[in-house]
């Protein structure tokens, strides 16, 4: 599969996922937000929660689906995530068959793009600078709190 190109409403909806993140930043966590949406209709918010819940699995994408709840459908579907996906998350969108995902940016963390394109979902960055600047900032910020979610997965460190 090939990446596709954000849409108007990608970047809409998109919106919705960064206020999740501003929220999680605000509760003293890492600021990954994300949301679940089929047509036109956002179906379930997440963010990080691993500071605020002491849960290392329940990252933006990963409470998102926690909202959405046993035995929702999938199909149709497409998940927005300010950050580059995981290993983790990534086999979660696998797993639930979520056919399309946008990310907002991946400058501060590569993720697992590649590995969903690999996979034939539909991949779309919007590489939004502002987001990026505002992840920047909090790496600058809170190392710790990166470095123990992120970065020791980025050097392939047990979290």
């Amino acid at each position: 599969m090939a990446r596709i190109e954000p849409t108007a409403d990608d970047r809409r909806f998109m919106q919705e996922a960064i206020a999740e993140a501003h929220a999680g930043y605000d509760e003293g966590g890492v600021p990954v937000g994300a949301v679940l949406v089929r047509d036109g209709q956002v179906l379930a918010r997440g963010r990080n929660r691993l500071q605020q819940e002491g849960n290392p699995i329940l990252h933006g994408e990963t409470d998102c689906l926690r909202q959405f709840g046993r035995g929702g459908e999938f199909a149709g579907t497409t998940l927005y995530t300010t950050l580059s996906p995981c290993a983790m998350c990534a086999g979660a969108i696998i797993l639930f068959g979520i056919p399309r995902v946008i990310v907002g940016e991946n400058r501060n963390f590569a993720g697992e793009m590649d590995w969903l394109l690999d996979r034939g979902v539909e991949v779309g960055l919007l590489d939004d600078p502002d987001l990026a600047d505002f992840f920047a900032r909090f790496v600058a910020e809170r190392p710790h709190q990166w470095g123990e979610d992120i970065k020791g997965y980025e050097q392939g460190e047990s979290v």
